[in-house]
């Protein structure tokens, strides 16, 4: 139950805008003081150099005039302007917001969020708080959002329309609901190839081979679906066969992350999350990776190696869709987790059960087949976006940063 007001309390509203400057807040509350004024709720924001100060009060109804000259003539040589709307009756300045709904786009312009708006207005969705939460290597926004049907289930419509919306705008949309929920994530599972590194390694394995054509074609076909994983994999390392070890180490020495993917890994373990890579790639070209980025865990296929030479076969089990999202129910249990506690980035069809297991499931920069199953999808070439996603403002990754000496910018090609 909320507090009350003390007897023959009037409630009101009272607001203080204008330039931020040192001493407002001191000033505002020792005027409110004087007069025994008492609190209800407080905000306070600053946005670009200017302040927003409000308070929901009890004061006495015959002293509303005192109070408005006493704080105007406080603050007037703070450069401020005073409001008091007395009758003001509220529970809560502060709505329970059934959804968080991030925006990011390069760029996001005053029409995108119109059309987010009027879109939420269609389906009888309220915005009830917008911040900004990056500036850098892309725009966004987070929105606090009330959905007419706060059940589960209730958003679907809603959900469809902004996946259309996401495809119009060329932003990217992605909606969760609010509370404990979204922020009990704990682990976060990435596939490797176009994910967290650039390239695809068995094409990069196939250069060495002169087989890229070929392989590059048979890889596409799985990605879209239209070729079993297993068989797919298995014509394709064949191509190897012959080739010096060595070059697993070349390829591995060539691999180039994606961008932001440092950032994320380093932010996520700060912040207390598990990482790991599950790979229809090699793990002989990814421990070098998973060593550097101190990933907790990783699996992927094994290839065969004897006297020195690729045989043109993989060990064990082969690392296909259903066994990326083994390997998520595994991390989750080894690390005491529930799997609404998970988090499965990927790109490509192989991806599908594992990021329909997780407990958010995000398509990076994906092919149709898993944008369509996704909880949401990201199509900027920037992994720091899972971030946002989860609600982490880029303020926070770079003050941090900043703090261990680890803060690196690089400029972006317009």
């Amino acid at each position: 139950m909320a507090v009350s007001l003390r007897p023959g309390l009037t409630p009101a509203v009272i607001t203080a805008t204008g330039k931020d400057r040192p001493g407002v807040s001191a000033a505002f509350f020792r005027v409110l003081s004087a007069h025994d004024i008492q609190l209800l709720d407080v905000e306070q924001s600053q946005f670009r150099g200017r302040l927003s100060l409000a308070a929901y009060v009890g004061l006495e109804a015959a002293g509303e005039e005192t109070i408005t000259e006493g704080l105007s003539e406080t603050l007037k040589g703070y450069g401020q302007r005073v409001t008091v709307e007395v009758g003001e009756t509220r529970e809560s300045s502060r709505p329970r917001s059934t959804h968080e709904l991030v925006v990011l786009g390069n760029p996001v312009t005053a029409a995108d969020v119109s059309a987010i708006g009027q879109t939420l207005a269609n389906y009888d969705a309220n915005i009830d708080r917008i911040r900004g939460i990056a500036d850098y290597p892309i725009t966004g926004l987070e929105l606090r959002i009330t959905v007419a049907n706060p059940e589960p289930g209730g958003g679907k419509a809603l959900r469809k329309a902004l996946a259309e919306l996401t495809t119009q705008l060329g932003v990217d949309i992605a909606i969760e609901r609010a509370g404990l929920l979204r922020r009990s994530k704990r682990l976060v599972c990435f596939d490797c190839d176009s994910t967290l590194i650039t390239g695809e390694v068995i094409e990069m394995l196939a250069a060495h081979a002169g087989k890229e054509a070929e392989v590059a074609e048979v890889t596409e076909r799985a990605m879209r679906g239209e070729l079993d994983f297993e068989e797919s994999l298995r014509e394709r390392v064949a191509t190897l066969a012959g080739l010096d070890a060595s070059v697993v180490d070349e390829v591995a020495a060539a691999i180039e992350l994606t961008p932001g993917a440092r950032t994320t890994i380093r932010t996520l373990k700060k912040m207390g999350y598990r990482t790991a890579v599950v790979s229809g790639g090699f793990i002989q070209v990814l421990e070098g990776l998973v060593e550097e980025l101190e990933l907790d865990y990783a699996r992927a296929n094994t290839l065969e190696i004897v006297d020195g030479k690729l045989t043109g076969r993989v060990i064990g089990k082969v690392v296909d869709r259903a066994a990326k999202a083994d390997f998520l129910r595994e991390f989750a249990e080894d690390s005491g987790l529930e799997m609404y506690q998970t988090v499965a980035v990927g790109d490509g069809a192989n991806d599908i059960d594992m990021i329909s297991a997780a407990g958010l499931g995000i398509a990076f920069n994906a092919k149709p087949a898993l944008r369509e199953i996704a909880d949401t999808s990201v199509n900027h070439p920037f992994l720091d976006e899972v971030l946002h996603i989860l609600g982490v403002p880029r303020e926070e990754i770079d003050s941090s940063d900043l703090e261990e000496g680890t803060f690196h910018r690089v400029a972006l090609i317009q």
